[in-house]
């Protein structure tokens, strides 16, 4: 990236100046650019085609092949904007919670202004469903769609980039390492955002780099201080610039993690090799395939109301969002069993768990590697731990 990025972003005047072409999502007059990489992708072709024919593929894989790409093509030829592409997600969005969970719940999106663009903060625990989700729940509310943050981790296969630019994804380069590289392209994403925002447009961002794969959900002050460089340029203190970016916070639980394993055995690794941990080549992808297609369970999505002030720093405005994400989380049974098993609660806190949702949630430890579950049990507690944590007060912010 030029050297003069940081001036010239000090007279950008909107989010679609060219200058932030490296990061921004893609635009209609650039949709069927995309369509065209997702239809001509064979790595695409193939794996929905083992993904759908498991059994068929291995017999008459290249018949397959000419079925799917056949259908990729008339489905991408009927697409001309964003927002026929959306609607087409939204249709499958809504199969998918169908198909992969038992209800999903929304609340609190109700209450939101469909004339204002929000900065929507939430605990991070799937690559692609949480931005999804919330997308999915604001676009049921008649709200534009949002523009969701995604790491350039995520961009190895140009079908999937295609994809995810189409869904208005921008791009946190999160791959680079020096300094002063970093805090120029730290300064580019906030001024991004920060201009999105005040164009009226709708963003998702994590609470944190990378979902928390322990389960303990987190707010870092990192993400908060890169969200106010653009305000530090206006001369506006942390609070002040903050308080006007209207940040909702969401508070998001699942029953059942499609990652539950997968993390277990990355942080039972990074616990075996003093905190390394070498990822595979497309394990993000798959991860996303996986979030997608297993079971989840019930889902619950909870937006609060904007946060207006009561903060001067990034530590207050953390434990704001922590304590509304905590307060907020749904308790399922496969929460309080996984702090029954850990010692956590006595026998009477699980004692209206059904006999059938004890089994489920035995059933699906029983197919899990024994040395795994306490971790398993831990990523699954964390709701219930952190809940109690907001209760007693751990979070309320001192005078």
């Amino acid at each position: 990236m030029s050297e003069q990025i940081l001036d010239d972003n000090a007279k950008v005047a909107s989010s679609e100046d060219a200058i932030f072409d490296d990061i921004r999502p893609c635009r209609d007059d650039e949709a069927h650019q995309e369509l065209a990489i997702i239809a001509n992708d064979e790595s695409l072709v193939n794996g929905i085609v083992k993904l759908r024919y498991p059994k068929l593929s291995k017999l008459i894989g290249p018949l397959l092949k000419i079925k799917v790409r056949s259908y990729i093509k008339n489905a991408v030829e009927q697409i001309h904007s964003i927002e026929q592409f959306q609607l087409q997600m939204a249709s499958a969005v809504s199969k998918m919670m169908t198909n992969t969970t038992d209800g999903v719940t929304f609340k609190g999106f109700e209450e939101l202004d469909p004339s204002k663009g929000y900065l929507f903060i939430s605990n991070h625990r799937d690559i692609s469903l949480d931005p999804c989700f919330i997308d999915y729940a604001f676009h049921s509310y008649h709200h534009k769609t949002v523009r969701i943050a995604i790491g350039d981790n995520l961009l190895k296969m140009p079908a999937a980039t295609a994809l995810m630019r189409l869904n208005k994804s921008f791009i946190v380069k999160r791959s680079v390492t020096l300094p002063r590289e970093r805090l120029r392209e730290v300064n580019h994403l906030s001024h991004y955002i920060g201009l999105s925002l005040q164009e009226g447009h709708s963003i998702w961002i994590a609470q944190r780099e990378g979902r928390a794969k322990d389960g303990n959900d987190c707010t870092e002050e990192a993400v908060l201080k890169m969200l106010n460089m653009y305000g530090r340029k206006q001369g506006k203190s942390f609070g002040e610039y903050m308080s006007s970016l209207n940040i909702v916070p969401v508070s998001i639980t699942y029953e059942f993690d499609p990652g539950d394993v997968a993390k277990a055995n990355e942080l039972e690794e990074r616990a075996r090799n003093n905190g390394h941990y070498k990822k595979a080549e497309f394990e993000d992808i798959k991860s996303i395939i996986k979030g997608i297609n297993d079971y989840k369970g019930k889902v619950s999505i909870v937006a609060g109301k904007p946060i207006e002030g009561g903060f001067e720093t990034p530590a207050q405005l953390a434990a704001i969002i922590d304590k509304f994400i905590y307060l907020n989380y749904e308790l399922y049974p496969s929460v309080m069993l996984a702090a029954y098993k850990l010692g956590l609660v006595d026998e009477s806190m699980i004692a209206n768990i059904s006999a059938e949702d004890k089994a489920k949630f035995d059933q699906r430890m029983s197919e899990f590697p024994e040395h795994l579950h306490k971790r398993i049990f831990q990523m699954y507690a964390y709701p219930y731990i952190n809940q109690k944590r907001a209760q007693e007060g751990e979070l309320d912010l001192k005078d």
